[in-house]
């Protein structure tokens, strides 16, 4: 971020024509080789169109992957793109006003999780996805982020966690210890594994914390918590703010290799996996070779394929919600099956599954804005169809945000169906010998 270019919280009576100009620098410092090919590659054959559930949610035309882009397209043409250089002395360079990026703001940030669907659909290999990420950074730069996610961001900054400080971290804890009568190893100098979690697991899922602590307990793995390295959700990520993105993102790989640990566990949030598992090494300058970025649903499953975890036998049917960045985006699609399999449950499987699954609609930051409520309920109707067209007695995915995106959306519908937690399903059903 440059002098001159101020964080969205203290954009203040900032000019339109210097936001805007704070959203070209965002924009420009994207344009590499790879976003060049992708903005040249697109032949419009509307096939992400009927990929986005978005979309097809709402018929609406503006909900169309490739159109969210535009604005980043425009930029891309006026200061990078064949012949930019010739349509700037002429003047017919393509222009972005504040107005194009205030329109384009409810796009990327309220109909786009970010779940590579319309990646996969894509005849031409453009990443759209990453492309709306990476548009994403010069949104924030220009102070466009909607409200109660910059409140989050603003969090994330000052109180080292949206969930809030070390302190608040370590009360949630001592909380988490009386309720569950349960140990909870924090600060440890020295560890072989750093857990981490995320504000939904110390609000709404705390038995995914006791959860992990069973299992890892059962494991004899040495871990710890840290009260300065806790946050596994990256809302710099998802925001656009890269600057947070990588303090985040350094102060776990830091704090690992301060203790020793060789793994880094992250908790049933997909996003974070990603943020951390796929681009610690941009933070760094060089790959990430002395410390595992695990995530819990391949902890599972590698112990259970190993013999060290066994689970005694539910039985009844399930049906699976594949989380995008775990499966389409992170090629787990095989973990969840393995961990379903030695739960003895019969797996009915979506209409559309693993790398074709459909997002559960909250995705991306989405969740945490509210004025997207509405447009996540009707995303969510396609899941709702495709999990009650199985039959299945138990409805299981291995994500917090998912679950948490369908708790909202059912209570919001009244529906009866409940989602399951994987890991608590494995944690309940721990055979310890």
């Amino acid at each position: 971020m440059t002098a001159d270019t101020k964080p969205f919280d203290q954009q203040g009576d900032t000019p339109d024509t210097v936001r805007v100009a704070n959203a070209m620098e965002g924009f420009l410092s994207e344009f590499g080789p790879r976003a060049a090919s992708y903005m040249n590659a697109c032949v419009r054959c509307g096939l992400c169109a009927e990929a986005c559930h978005f979309h097809l949610a709402t018929g609406a035309a503006k909900y169309t992957p490739i159109h969210k882009i535009k604005p980043f397209e425009a930029a891309y043409n006026q200061m990078q793109g064949p012949f930019s250089w010739i349509k700037r002395a002429v003047g017919i360079a393509p222009t972005v006003s504040i107005e194009d990026l205030q329109d384009w703001e409810e796009l990327i940030f309220d109909s786009c999780t970010l779940c590579g669907r319309c990646t996969l659909a894509c005849p031409m290999g453009i990443d759209i996805a990453e492309l709306v990420k990476e548009a994403r950074h010069g949104m924030y730069r220009a102070g466009l982020l909607p409200d109660r996610l910059a409140q989050i961001v603003g969090h994330a900054r000052t109180n080292h966690s949206p969930f809030g400080t070390p302190e608040d971290f370590v009360k949630a804890l001592r909380a988490i210890e009386t309720e569950f009568a349960i140990t909870l190893p924090l600060d440890k100098p020295k560890a072989d594994l750093l857990l981490t979690l995320a504000p939904g697991d110390l609000e709404e899922h705390r038995n995914s914390v006791v959860g992990l602590a069973r299992i890892l307990d059962s494991l004899n793995i040495d871990w710890t918590l840290s009260s300065l390295a806790f946050e596994a959700t990256n809302f710099g990520y998802l925001s656009g703010d890269t600057e947070l993105q990588g303090s985040l993102t350094c102060r776990l790989i830091d704090k690992a290799r301060e203790i020793g640990a060789t793994t880094i566990l992250l908790p049933e949030c997909g996003h974070a996996w990603g943020a951390l598992r796929w681009e610690a090494a941009r933070w760094y300058g060089t790959p990430i070779n002395d410390i595992r970025i695990l995530h819990t649903l391949e902890l599972l499953a590698e112990r259970i394929q190993t013999g060290d975890i066994r689970l005694h036998p539910v039985g009844e049917s399930a049906t699976f919600h594949d989380p995008c960045q775990q499966v389409r985006r992170g090629g787990l699609g095989w973990a969840p099956r393995v961990i379903l399999d030695a739960l003895g449950m019969e797996l009915r499987e979506l209409e559309n599954t693993q790398e074709t699954s459909f997002c559960c609609g909250g995705g991306g930051g989405v969740l945490a804005n509210t004025r997207a409520a509405p447009l996540r309920a009707q995303a969510f109707d396609i899941k709702r169809k495709e999990v009650e067209a199985t039959g299945a007695t138990h409805f299981v995915t291995s994500c917090g945000q998912c679950r948490l995106q369908f708790d909202r959306s059912r209570q919001a519908t009244n529906w009866d169906k409940e989602v399951e937690s994987l890991l608590e399903l494995v944690a309940a059903n721990l055979r310890i010998d």
